[in-house]
């Protein structure tokens, strides 16, 4: 990973953990810090395509990274880092059904590697698709399958029990939507 890269991480980490301490609210602590700093991120390198992909990521691994830092909900920063990506990618024009599986997979690879549950987590990937579709104006049944299809891929490079985890947690209807996992590896 390079300087930028790790500063931003760590930049994202340092923003969710001081809003949680400060303000105690999880979801709406990371969707400001992740959408915030994913727009400034754009802006100032114009990112599209690999390299939004790269800025998503980054953002999302460091909002539940410092999640996990303060014992915080896992399942509400998941929710809440996807819906701001939605925000920061509206914001400056990004192609929201890419950035909403990039994200839901980076929730779910950076919910394993602090040793959280994945499948709240990938749960939290979908709500926040799903609010995050209603607030831009996009189909929502369409982005909790672009969550949950996200979700369900980082699941089989993590391992077979996460994507049991994942498939289980996302099985049946969330927040009035009915996800249809599109299995996206035999």
């Amino acid at each position: 990973m390079t300087e930028e890269r790790k500063g931003i991480v760590g930049s994202v980490k340092d923003g969710v953990i001081e809003a949680i301490r400060g303000v105690g609210e999880i979801a709406d602590a990371v969707v400001d810090t992740v959408s915030g700093t994913l727009v400034n991120t754009i802006q100032k390198t114009g990112a599209v395509g690999t390299a939004l992909t790269s800025a998503v990521t980054d953002v999302v691994s460091g909002a539940i990274q410092g999640t996990a830092e303060v014992g915080g909900d896992i399942g509400a920063a998941a929710k809440g880092a996807v819906l701001g990506v939605l925000r920061g990618t509206k914001e400056v024009g990004g192609e929201a059904m890419d950035t909403i599986g990039v994200s839901a997979g980076a929730v779910v690879k950076t919910t394993a590697e602090v040793g959280g549950d994945v499948g709240a987590a990938a749960k939290g990937a979908v709500e926040g698709a799903i609010a995050g579709a209603k607030e831009i104006g996009v189909d929502a049944e369409e982005a909790a399958s672009a969550a949950a299809s996200g979700a369900l891929k980082a699941a089989g490079d993590v391992s077979t029990t996460a994507v049991e985890q994942v498939r289980r947690a996302l099985t049946g209807t969330i927040s009035g939507v009915k996800v249809v996992l599109k299995e996206p590896f035999k």
